[in-house]
């Protein structure tokens, strides 16, 4: 299991120096100027944009300022905002509580939501409880997500007048009224990613169930004497559990990075709108920072997956 550690480790660096030499090219040869927001103002004149220019690095060739991005980014300097003039680093991090408070909770919903409605729909084969399930899976998965929360914003905002459209970002939890507001502005979005979320894992796990039941070793076991309940909890889950983990690991960096569409439609100033404002403006440390951190993450958790694998089939061990 370590060999197989260190081997997963090893050819974990050399995928992360490739997504970071093509994200950065990409972004280096993409169209839009960071110093475009100077072009229609008449008060900065044109040796004063190339001095703005030349202090940020943009006239240094792309390889030269390729190393200097990874070596500050292994100093833990992710570099400076080309719009706010801020450390790119704050930003993240005055964003990630409330992406991590929005999408992270809508994550785990959706898992306590998913994981027994697909266990149930796949014990229940072709009776209307599993067409119900399946129904709203369906929805779920088909509904986009941007659909959803505008038709909650008609509902529940302008129609019924119960919960405010707009995150506002500069509420504080203070007291018990706050507190109220606090829930109150998050759950459209939570709702919508929660949906979303829920249908995914649950059309996963009632197939995946379903692939397990009619095994041999499962008819064995119902053979032996036990129960539904054990066949279900100490055969079944264990093995079908496989794709559903990769599913899950694969997901759980969307919790850092935001939900991008969602964010926008409530104007939730998380990470996902973050990166959303950095492209419109080409701000292009913003954009990389996000991107690779989003990378580095997504491997660091198929890793993780990988060596799940091994406890739940001890014969991906060997």
């Amino acid at each position: 299991m370590y060999l197989y550690l260190f081997k997963r480790l090893f050819t974990s660096i050399p995928t992360l120096i490739i997504i970071s030499i093509v994200i950065f090219t990409i972004l280096a040869l993409a169209p839009g100027d960071p110093m475009g927001e100077f072009a229609t103002n008449p008060s900065i004149t044109t040796e004063v944009r190339e001095n703005i220019r030349r202090s940020l690095g943009l006239d240094q060739p792309i390889y030269i300022r390729y190393f200097k991005w990874v070596y500050a980014f292994l100093q833990g300097d992710l570099g400076y905002s080309f719009t706010s003039r801020s450390p790119v680093l704050d930003l993240i991090l005055q964003r990630l509580p409330t992406t991590l408070s929005v999408v992270g909770i809508a994550y785990i919903l959706g898992i306590i939501i998913a994981f027994p409605l697909g266990i149930i729909s796949a014990l229940k084969r072709y009776s209307f409880l599993d067409q119900m399930i399946t129904t709203f899976s369906f929805l779920g998965f088909s509904l986009p997500t941007f659909f959803t929360g505008i038709l909650l914003i008609i509902i529940f905002s302008v129609q019924l007048k119960w919960l405010p459209f707009i995150y506002n970002s500069t509420l504080k939890v203070t007291d018990f009224n706050t507190l109220i507001e606090q829930i109150k502005q998050s759950i459209m979005p939570i709702t919508v990613l929660t949906l979303y979320q829920s249908a995914i894992l649950m059309r996963f796990i009632r197939s995946s169930v379903l692939d397990e039941l009619n095994q041999e070793y499962v008819k064995t076991a119902y053979a032996k004497g036990l129960t539904q309940f054990n066949v279900l909890i100490k055969h079944i889950l264990r093995n079908s559990l496989i794709p559903v983990v990769t599913l899950i690991a694969l997901d759980i960096p969307a919790i850092f990075t935001g939900a991008l569409i969602t964010e926008q439609v409530f104007r939730v100033p998380g990470i996902g709108e973050l990166l959303i404002k950095s492209i419109y403006s080409s701000d292009t440390p913003v954009i990389m920072a996000i991107t690779f951190i989003y990378a580095i993450l997504i491997v660091i958790f198929n890793l993780i997956a990988d060596l799940t694998y091994g406890f739940l089939d001890p014969r991906v061990r060997y």
